[in-house]
């Protein structure tokens, strides 16, 4: 197998601080090779460098055995490499043809976009893929994975010889992976190198031929999939041994915090459930099927149209966020960066949800206490950085996360709404979090939590609340339901 891309030594800091340590990697043709580690393990640097966005210090990488320097992200295009980062680069505003298109001579006629031609060439590079998608479409009206196929087929266009693939499945549900992976072995075949990064180790063993496992920047080890276990990777992804990945569950009380009752609002109908005291609920189904949407609307963001709502035996009818917040119902949104985080220092982010114990009469009062609350947070969640003043944006998404839970968990919910904990948490961080949601309720907090991970919702949850097109067809007991059961009502249908 001749090797596509060859890295040797390569060495990067950032403010004295060495992010990536004299790492070696290859990748030949027809091979994917998974890229792991925890966040901050150094993993963004080298595909950010590989993009041309970054930089080298030292070390040298090579394409079919020409040794490179990308300025910028066009040098990097046209050496034949192509990033299908985790917030895709997608265009708004242009149809589907079009992004596949970008950065390419566009087809004209009499100076004019040869719209037909155009649309042609799109037809073509996704029939390559195994896919079929009206390409005149404006590319907002397409799903998750449809995107990524764009995405993908953009990066055939530019006759990429790497592609590298930046937690693709994170937004996806099971199907759409499946149908993602379908399209990953066809690349191999095309004997194109493929680097995939993924904190879902299950789907690494599905997909990948070899690995590469980076720690605080160094490379720790690698070799074929086959030869290896998600124990010993994860081992290795945190430098210690980790026995669980799920804590046992503890028993909820009989007191009901929540029954929801025929409940129906925009893309939900007919939905009925409780929830007790110390009880996590959780709630699967596909993309689409109306499972954010109780969260928004148990949470003020969105209204009912019909059905009733108790929380402790009261009638509850949340008028806004900031309403259901009084309330002590609590939603940490799934788009950490866009509506659970807002530019500034991490101890900014922390303390915002509790202004008003900081200050009087509008005016801030108590920067003792703001630190105190900062750094009794930072010591809880794990938070790791340079210091309480670190930029938010700055720090790996799963300490971002753990900022993202303080900030929210500062309001001291009763009932907390969780949608998509874990989405791009590498695995041990993963861990923290399920340990500090097992934690809470074992403390009475009821919690509903919203995964499109089936493994992760049977083994943190009581039981399942499974969705599909926007009704409800069964609750779940976790603990006598196997995967594949779930999986079967997700499509609408019943064992």
């Amino acid at each position: 197998m001749s090797n596509l891309l060859e890295i040797t030594g390569l060495t990067k800091s950032f403010g004295g601080t060495v992010v990536l340590n004299n790492v070696d990697l290859s990748v030949g043709a027809g091979e994917v090779r998974a890229l792991l580690g925890e966040n901050g393990a150094g993993k963004s640097t080298l595909i950010k460098i590989l993009a041309g966005i970054h930089h080298e210090e030292s070390g040298t990488f090579a394409i079919d055995g020409v040794k490179q320097t990308f300025r910028n992200p066009h040098d990097s295009a046209l050496a034949g490499v192509a990033t299908v980062h985790q917030e895709l680069m997608i265009s708004p505003g242009l149809s589907v043809a079009e992004n596949v298109l970008l950065g390419t001579k566009m087809p004209t006629r009499l100076g004019k976009i040869a719209w037909g031609e155009l649309n042609r060439t799109a037809e073509k590079w996704f029939a390559e893929l195994g896919q079929k998608i009206d390409v005149s479409r404006p590319v907002d009206e397409l799903s998750a994975v449809q995107m990524t196929m764009t995405a993908i087929a953009r990066a055939l266009c530019l006759d990429a010889k790497i592609l590298i693939l930046d937690e693709p499945t994170a937004a996806l549900t099971d199907s759409e992976v499946h149908l993602l992976f379908a399209t990953v072995k066809r690349l191999r075949e095309r004997g194109m190198g493929i680097i995939y990064v993924s904190h879902r180790l299950e789907e690494v063993f599905m997909i990948a031929d070899t690995y590469t496992v980076l720690r605080n920047g160094s490379k720790v080890s690698e070799g074929k999939v086959v030869d290896t276990s998600i124990p010993e990777i994860i081992n290795s992804m945190a430098g210690r041994e980790v026995s669980s990945i799920f804590p046992d569950r503890s028993i909820p009380g009989s007191n009901e915090i929540l029954s929801v009752r025929d409940l129906s609002a925009k893309k939900i109908r007919g939905v009925n459930f409780t929830v007790k005291a110390g009880e996590t609920l959780g709630i699967g189904g596909l993309a689409g099927s109306g499972r954010s949407e109780i969260l928004r609307v148990l949470a003020g963001a969105q209204r009912r149209a019909s059905g009733t709502i108790e929380l402790h035996g009261n009638v509850y009818l949340p008028k806004s966020v900031g309403g259901a917040q009084t309330d002590r119902v609590v939603l940490v949104p799934q788009e950490r960066r866009r509506d659970g985080l807002i530019p500034g220092s991490i101890l900014s982010n922390i303390v915002i949800t509790t202004l008003s114990k900081l200050t009087n009469f509008g005016f801030f009062s108590s920067t003792r206490m703001e630190r105190k609350m900062g750094q009794a947070a930072w010591e809880k969640f794990d938070i790791r950085g340079k210091s309480l003043a670190q930029e938010i944006f700055t720090l790996s998404g799963g300490n971002q996360q753990k900022v993202v839970l303080a900030k929210f968990l500062a309001l001291s919910p009763s009932l907390l709404l969780i949608d998509e904990p874990t989405k791009g948490v590498d695995v041990t961080t993963r861990s923290e979090i399920y340990r500090l949601l097992a934690e809470l309720a074992a403390e009475g907090m009821s919690i509903i939590v919203v995964s499109s991970e089936l493994t992760e919702l049977l083994a943190i949850s009581h039981r399942v609340l499974v969705m599909h097109e926007g009704r409800q067809v069964s609750i779940l007991e976790s603990s006598t339901t196997t995967e594949a059961e779930a999986l079967l009502a997700c499509y609408g249908r019943t064992a």
